[in-house]
């Protein structure tokens, strides 16, 4: 389960900000998550929940932003958001995109108590 490590890249910036802002209790994370993430979100919650004990965020919220695929279509120009990464671009129908977001996980804001 690659979300556990995940969690543990997470507590490891959570801790440094933390530190770094002289804060004792984080009460909620909101993450973005891009659609191509390849991050399964019950996973990562129950991850989250583990990995946090014994830190500054520990019983912290675990707010899941989801962001969109996004892809450029070498037939239209378009810059246009799918689905899926094999989809046809919704514009012209081509089938020469190239995925340009979709691949984030990234701490959006930390509330502090």
């Amino acid at each position: 389960m690659h979300e556990m490590s995940l969690c543990e890249g997470i507590r490891g910036v959570i801790e440094d900000q933390a530190r770094a802002h002289k804060v004792d209790r984080i009460t909620r994370v909101r993450l973005e998550i891009g659609r191509f993430a390849g991050v399964e979100k019950h996973a990562l919650e129950f991850a989250f929940d583990v990995v946090m004990r014994g830190s500054v965020a520990e019983g912290a919220a675990l707010v899941m932003i989801d962001l969109p695929g996004r892809a450029m279509c070498y037939d239209c120009m378009a810059e246009v958001e799918i689905a899926d990464r094999l989809d046809p671009c919704p514009e012209c129908g081509g089938g020469r995109l190239m995925p340009v977001a979709g691949d984030e996980l990234r701490i959006k804001d930390l509330e502090v108590a």
